[in-house]
């Protein structure tokens, strides 16, 4: 539901008491007191907005806190004394620390690859963790446990079903050893503790040496074992080698050669020579071939083409220049003349060295062909042949590879295992130092447990933790009802009202009236609140006044429409506050000058007439048996003017089975001639009165206890009011203290400023 926070008090005009007679009859709520009201609801009213979502705001549990706060403190102080106490009496317990340097980088031998100091480091933290489980491994612990009799010392149970030769072989496990790492650190810290401080040293030191000495008698019997496997092994690895030499060297003599690749690489070249040989004889060959052919007609032309054709050339040019010469010595001479005769003979003899030439270079064309091809003929028998010799050497050079690899890979092994054989023996007696013990345990002078600042910062912190949240799990699960936000939320629509709790035998301005209720209480009612006439309150308002004149003015406010003649106020069961309220109502509403009728109607245990100080001689149930006027039944209350009230009179058990016929009949007839008229009645939840009196009136003013009544009882009520089409005007929390409900600190603020306001305007 909507909250409506109303003007602050210090910015109300000056002016006269809300109980001053003076005033109108609507005023306005007081300020800072929570007006509750659902949108459409004939309680929502002027002040009422949409509703939000429930939410539980950081508030409340400060409010929590502040409620509980002196159980938080006492649980809280209680645990840590009890801590204290409990610390207190532990035995002391001290702690040794021995430290152990791992250097990577220090060589595991003296020869061979042990002997190599750098190495590439990546395992750093499985290295780690490998050597802290080794510490803790059981060959490690038991030459000191048995030395220091630790099991018995650290009160090991031995499981009686168990023979003690099998007790004593089982695993070492050290409970009080802890063995830790410095973060990025290559050092190992190996902690005991004991309740005494130098056995816990001699513990720490005498597992650091027993680790130092298992490692290097493990690297010990691992050489060993090596040496002894490996001089096994060399033998069938030497046994090997022999024969595969023996092979390799036999299979070189049915070849024939010493190195058959340098005879293969050797065939290779060759055959590549003869192959460029051979193609450059056939080229040759077609060359001088082509030459021949060409040359077999005799012709001219064909001898002078040909390699041979260069000296013909010659020849041709100096026979055409004789016959020039011949023709031109002719003409210029004639034909008789000695020159011509010369001329000619030259002539003669350069046809006839022309016609030789050409007949020695046809003759020496074709024996160039011939030559030629006897020549690619033997190159072609040669390829062929080197080939043949190639091919054969290649295929056994595989067997001769396969041979020499075996050969080789055996006597290589056997070098390598020789040396490593060596290599062992001499790193077998070397001691590593790469493991270093590089701080000894000595004596702690003052114990680690029990710490007891620490125990105490704890049982505070856990301790606050858990009385924190015991109280908001308590506040929780606690189903009653105990601010107007949860009634809010569980009910969209009535208007919902807080009620402060009175303290019986606080100081104020109380009437006698007051000490009526109180009697009445002892006597067997067990009402709250008190009533406190107009003249008294003129003189000093209390709290729970101003909150039911702000619960009157609320619920006759609620609708304009229709005004309110008759209200029912009941509970959900006894002892509620109901006839309080009812009471202080119709005070409220008859000191605004409305007339006022207030009736008894709890016809089985009534009190208005022990609060009021009136006889109970007749009254309501005489009016409902028939025996009496209603009229005649009223009496005025003494001290308060307009406020008429009728007792319910005698006990009677037919009376309330009239109450449906008669109640009626009676308020139609006293509504009209009283303003208001407040009927009190039973408890909801156990009678079937009040249901017939919720029928017939206007409102119906339910009372809820706050801290006391259970959410399921008031929603059953209003469940049963709605059923039979009653008006639930109102629902009333009543007795909200501090302790119960966040919403009533605004109540504080509230009662100061009147309290100013009034001694102001005394």
């Amino acid at each position: 539901m909507s909250i409506k926070h109303l003007p602050n008090p210090d910015n109300l005009p000056a002016g006269p008491a809300p109980s001053d007679p003076r005033l109108p009859s609507a005023y306005p709520p007081p300020p800072n007191y929570y007006y509750y009201g659902a949108p459409g609801s004939n309680a929502a009213g002027p002040y009422s907005e949409e509703p939000d979502q429930p939410s539980v705001p950081l508030s409340h549990y400060l409010w929590i806190l502040r409620r509980h706060r002196y159980k938080i403190l006492a649980f809280v102080a209680a645990s840590v004394a009890a801590t204290y106490i409990v610390s207190a009496r532990l035995t002391p317990i001290y702690e040794s620390t021995a430290v152990v340097d791992i250097d990577r980088q220090a060589p595991t031998g003296l020869v061979g690859q042990e002997a190599q100091s750098l190495r590439a480091i990546n395992d750093s933290d499985q290295f780690i963790a490998t050597q802290i489980n080794l510490i803790q491994s059981d060959a490690v612990l038991r030459p000191v446990t048995e030395r220091y009799d630790l099991r018995k010392h650290e009160k090991q149970k031995v499981d009686p079903r168990v023979r003690p030769e099998a007790a004593a072989e089982a695993p070492i496990v050290l409970k009080n050893l802890k063995v830790t790492r410095p973060p990025n650190t290559y050092i190992l810290k190996i902690a005991y503790r004991s309740p005494d401080p130098q056995l816990a040293a001699n513990v720490a030191n005498g597992i650091a040496r027993s680790y130092i000495e298992h490692t290097y008698n493990i690297r010990i019997r691992a050489s060993a074992s090596m040496s002894t496997f490996m001089q096994n092994q060399i033998e069938e690895i030497k046994a090997k080698m022999e024969r595969s030499s023996e092979a390799l060297i036999r299979f070189e003599k049915e070849l024939n050669v010493i190195n058959p690749e340098e005879k293969t690489s050797i065939l290779s070249a060759r055959l590549m020579q003869l192959n460029q040989e051979y193609t450059a004889a056939q080229a040759d060959r077609v060359r001088k071939e082509s030459a021949y052919n060409s040359s077999r007609d005799g012709s001219l032309e064909a001898a002078q083409v040909s390699t041979q054709g260069e000296e013909l050339k010659k020849l041709r040019e100096r026979l055409n220049e004789a016959e020039e010469d011949l023709a031109r010595i002719k003409q210029q001479y004639g034909a008789q003349h000695p020159e011509h005769r010369k001329a000619a003979a030259r002539v003669n003899t350069l046809n006839k060295q022309n016609d030789n030439a050409l007949q020695n270079i046809l003759r020496r064309i074709e024996t160039e062909y011939h030559e030629s091809q006897s020549r690619e003929a033997m190159l072609q028998k040669s390829v062929a042949e080197t080939k043949k010799e190639f091919d054969t050497l290649n295929a056994r050079s595989y067997d001769y590879q396969r041979l020499k690899r075996e050969a080789e890979t055996d006597k290589k092994l056997y070098d390598e295992l020789l040396r490593r054989v060596n290599e062992a023996g001499i790193n077998a007696g070397f001691q590593n130092n790469s493991i270093r013990f590089a701080d000894q345990a000595r004596p702690a002078v003052k114990p680690v447990f029990p710490s007891i600042p620490l125990n105490l910062g704890l049982a505070f912190l856990l301790s606050s933790i858990l009385a924190l949240g015991t109280a908001i799990l308590a506040d929780t699960l606690d189903n009653t009802l105990r601010s107007p936000d949860q009634l809010s939320q569980i009910f969209n629509g009535p208007t919902v009202g807080l009620l402060p709790l009175i303290v019986k035998g606080r100081p104020n301005a109380l009437s006698s009236a007051a000490t009526a209720l109180a009697n009445a209480k002892e006597d067997g009612s067990s009402e709250e609140g008190a009533l406190v006439p107009l003249s008294e309150a003129e003189k000093g308002l209390t709290m729970y006044e101003e909150s039911i004149r702000t619960l009157h003015s609320s619920i006759l406010l609620a609708d304009l429409d229709q005004r309110t003649r008759s209200l029912l106020v009941t509970s959900t069961g006894p002892s509620e506050g109901k006839s309080t309220t009812a009471s202080h109502l119709a005070i409220s509403n008859a000191s605004l000058g409305k007339r006022t009728l207030i009736v008894d109607g709890d016809l089985r245990r009534p009190s208005l007439h022990r609060v009021f100080g009136l006889s109970a001689a007749q009254g309501f149930s005489n009016v409902l048996l028939g025996e009496l006027e209603w009229r005649d039944a009223v009496t005025p209350v003494p001290g308060y003017k307009n406020l008429d009230i009728m007792v319910a009179g005698p006990p009677s058990r037919r009376a309330p089975d009239l109450v449906a016929g008669g109640l009626i009949q009676f308020l139609e007839q006293a509504t009209r001639e009283y303003d208001l008229v407040v009927l009190d009645s039973p408890p909801l939840m156990n009678f079937a009165e009040p249901l017939h009196m919720a029928t017939a009136v206007d409102g119906v003013v339910l009372i809820t206890v706050a801290g006391e009544t259970h959410k399921k009882a008031v929603q059953s009520a209003v469940s049963t009011l709605r059923r039979v089409r009653a008006n639930v005007a109102c629902i009333v929390l009543n007795k909200v203290t501090r302790d119960l409900s966040s919403d009533y600190n605004a109540y504080g603020y509230y009662g100061k400023y009147y309290k100013r306001y009034y001694h102001a305007n005394a």
